[in-house]
């Protein structure tokens, strides 16, 4: 089968060192070795001073590291050491709290400071521990989970069912190869898509000839969603439908024309239970504004029992009206629009 991407193996470690990087490269030689293409490796941990080393020795388009939830003062803390990591995600876990101004103006911080890493940053509500995808991965216990890039199996599927029989079939494949290892903590199926063409989850619902905005109101994403919770043969992390603003290009094109507002994108977290992902916001936005948005994923992602998420992004130069200049090739330039 064509199309098979690993987006993301991620080997959560207590204590990462050169030898975990040893471990993913003996898993990613398997899995290359049945024909998948891998993207990215990546490390994660609690265990800050150890990520920021391995970072620093390590960090390229191979391998990315993630040191997952901190508390916000340890944030604050440990800020220029964080922000100046080559390539290192962390969150912040907002679950079971007040949230205050101060939270949303954390982000506005990391715009100020070193706005590209508004990428590897995120806020958490009831996350799920153990997933490969960045910046919401968050250590539990040691063990490696997989996550794909299964949008490209759509590439010659002229029906949503036959692109998750695909994605199936792919699930299977990867479980009968690591199910006796007993470091193999599971699969996040969750969809992530990015760029154009076969790789983009938006690109695939118009080439069945379905409407972005007249899907949004049918029952799409949740059958795709019932689909990824219950035919996983061993589900670990989100195991969600995401809606990447800009690294979806075909996405960010709706953005542009409108059609994937704010409240449309809260909408569909809760067919997908994700959240808001690299959506853009311009340096002249409210913090007053995110604390609303904070507030209100936080309240339906306890109420529906969802993990959800809330990554905006910025240039750290446009603001409201403008073109961005992200310089970020997992990120599509727009025109910024108020939230």
């Amino acid at each position: 089968m064509n199309n098979k991407i690993i987006r993301s193996i991620c080997y959560f470690d207590k204590e990462p060192s050169d030898e975990t990087i040893e471990r993913l490269d003996k898993i990613a030689g398997i899995l290359t070795g049945r024909g998948f293409e891998i993207q990215t490796k990546r490390v994660c941990s609690s265990s800050v001073d150890k990520i920021i080393e391995l970072d620093s020795k390590y960090a390229s388009n191979s391998y990315i590291f993630g040191i997952g939830s901190l508390q916000k003062d340890e944030i604050r803390r440990r800020f220029n050491d964080v922000l100046s990591c080559k390539d290192t995600s962390f969150n912040l876990d907002l679950t079971g709290r007040e949230i205050t101004i101060d939270d949303a103006q954390l982000l506005f911080e990391i715009i100020r400071r070193n706005s590209s890493k508004t990428f590897n940053f995120t806020y958490v509500f009831n996350n799920r521990p153990s997933s490969p995808f960045f910046p919401s991965g968050s250590y539990q216990k040691d063990g490696f989970s997989i996550g794909l890039q299964p949008t490209d199996l759509s590439e010659d599927c002229n029906s949503i069912g036959e692109w998750l029989e695909k994605m199936k079939e792919v699930w299977l494949e990867i479980y009968n190869l690591f199910k006796d290892d007993p470091e193999f903590l599971g699969i996040d199926s969750s969809i992530a898509p990015l760029f154009s063409g076969k790789s983009s989850l938006i690109g695939f619902i118009k080439k069945l000839g379905l409407d972005f905005s007249r899907s949004a109101t049918t029952d799409t994403y949740l059958a795709i969603t019932k689909f990824l919770k219950e035919n996983n043969p061993k589900p670990v992390g989100l195991c969600g439908l995401m809606f990447p603003c800009l690294e979806d290009f075909e996405l960010a094109e709706e953005y542009e024309k409108g059609n994937f507002s704010i409240e449309r994108n809260v909408f569909l977290s809760l067919h997908s239970g994700l959240g808001i992902d690299t959506y853009p916001i311009a340096i002249d936005e409210k913090p007053e504004r995110v604390l609303e948005i904070l507030k209100l994923v936080q309240g339906l992602s306890d109420k529906y029992k969802k993990p959800l998420s809330a990554r905006f992004v910025s240039d750290g130069k446009a603001k409201i009206g403008e073109k961005t200049d992200f310089q970020n090739q997992y990120l599509k330039d727009i025109t910024v629009r108020s939230l």
